[in-house]
């Protein structure tokens, strides 16, 4: 009896078993066609995103190609000086044209808000035909779930074929979109690209390989009598910074040291560059600076400006514009920096420019420097900015023969501004302080 009884438990123990591993094997083949069907899914839609991303920008190139040059055979045509610094020669008016946060994606999902930038680039570039266009960042915008793309030299291409096409000079300094951690390419990489010699039209130089970052460099303006009337200092203000290498806590870097003791000695040594030329009449050059993410100065001027009762200060003084949120969104770097002290100690810089915040297109006299947003062109990376016509634009600087300058922005939605394709209707709403 015991000896039955033992068989019959063994004889059950099996059967469990080949069920346990009949269910194993039908489990197995359940997940291996799931998975099969979740891999062809994915492979078909790499495939059909790869292929509209690459109809769409070579649509959007064929629109850019069919674009008038906007420059004329009278432009001021830039030389290298004895410094190797790209040089303008005038004794009239120089115009600036900035832009800034351009924001081309080049991806499936941000082809009609690439095509919108484009025309808005080309409509002003081509209305204002400035001497120089600078842009200051975030030209792409390689983040995934908006743009459809880590590609971040695709929108790169785009916009140097669009700058090209319309024939003047123009540079660069980079934003943080335009190389993120997770894009194909780095900063350095994108710094070659635009460095590049096919682009006949481009002054940007990665500047010196000692000082942190790519892309500083000096353009100079002078007049016939060989003395720099202004120099222009563009500053890679780099990324993100304090262990956010995404910049999911928006904490930004600042100017770097090595950049700001770059800015004073090459200052210095323009200023005996002018002496040379005349001892008599040269005294210390007027200079303007151009960079992504505002100074952390600017926040101080705006909390010092609001707290006010939103009235001039003896710091800080109202020159245009206006601010999204009260000015609560001031994105600047997370730690203070010696930039604009050392601007003050220098007695050169009186205006600096940049954008980032692309709502914010205000412009303050603080202590002496004017601090100012640029107008922005995104359509793509704030949700419903696209929607929002008051902050799109660029700003306009004209430097004078005697080294003062005025600048101004200019809303995209004026008939002045003609247009390449066809115009988008916006509504334009008027961001106001609350």
């Amino acid at each position: 009896m015991p000896k039955t009884d033992t068989a019959a438990t063994k004889t059950s123990v099996d059967e469990n078993k080949e069920r346990k591993r009949t269910g194993r094997k039908k489990r197995s083949k359940r997940f291996l066609k799931a998975l099969c069907v979740f891999l062809c899914f994915l492979v078909c839609f790499i495939a059909v995103t790869t292929a509209v991303t690459v109809v769409g920008d070579r649509k959007n190139l064929e629109k850019i190609r069919t674009i008038p040059s906007a420059s004329s055979e009278t432009a001021l045509k830039p030389e290298k000086d004895e410094n190797g610094y790209w040089t303008f020669t005038t004794d009239k008016p120089f115009k600036i044209l900035q832009l800034t946060d351009i924001h081309i994606g080049a991806g499936w999902m941000s082809l009609k808000k690439d095509a919108q930038a484009f025309n808005a680039v080309a409509a002003m570039v081509t209305a204002e035909k400035p001497d120089l266009v600078i842009v200051t960042g975030d030209i792409s915008y390689p983040v995934p779930f908006q743009s459809g793309t880590f590609n971040n030299k695709s929108s790169a291409k785009l916009f140097a074929a669009l700058m090209e096409q319309l024939g003047g000079c123009w540079t660069v300094a980079f934003g943080n979109h335009d190389a993120e951690a997770y894009s194909y390419y780095s900063r350095d990489e994108i710094g070659d690209f635009y460095e590049s010699e096919e682009f006949s039209h481009c002054l940007f130089e990665k500047g010196p390989d000692e000082v942190d970052g790519i892309g500083n460099q000096i353009i100079n303006i002078k007049n016939s009598a060989g003395l720099i009337t202004q120099s222009i200092f563009i500053f890679d203000s780099h990324s993100y910074t304090d262990n956010d290498p995404l910049g999911i806590r928006w904490k930004y870097d600042n100017i770097h040291e090595n950049q700001i003791e770059w800015y004073s000695d090459s200052l210095d040594r323009l200023n005996e560059q002018n002496r040379k030329v005349s001892e008599a009449s040269a005294s210390d050059i007027n200079s303007l600076a151009f960079f992504h993410i505002p100074p952390a100065e600017m926040r101080k001027a705006w909390n010092e400006y609001s707290a006010n009762g939103y009235r001039d200060t003896e710091n800080v003084r109202l020159i245009y514009g206006f601010a999204d949120g009260n000015g609560k969104m001031v994105f600047c770097p997370v730690h203070d920096d010696n930039l604009i002290e050392t601007m003050l100690e220098k007695d050169s810089t009186k205006g600096v420019f940049f954008g980032h915040d692309h709502k914010n297109c205000l412009s303050f006299d603080y202590r002496g420097i004017r601090l100012s947003y640029a107008m922005s062109i995104d359509y793509l990376a704030i949700p419903g900015i696209g929607r929002i016509g008051a902050q799109r634009g660029c700003t306009v600087i004209t430097v004078n023969p005697d080294g003062s300058f005025d600048s101004r922005n200019e809303n995209y939605y004026q008939d002045k501004y003609p247009t390449v394709f066809e115009k988008e209707s916006v509504k334009i709403q008027e961001v106001t302080y609350e």
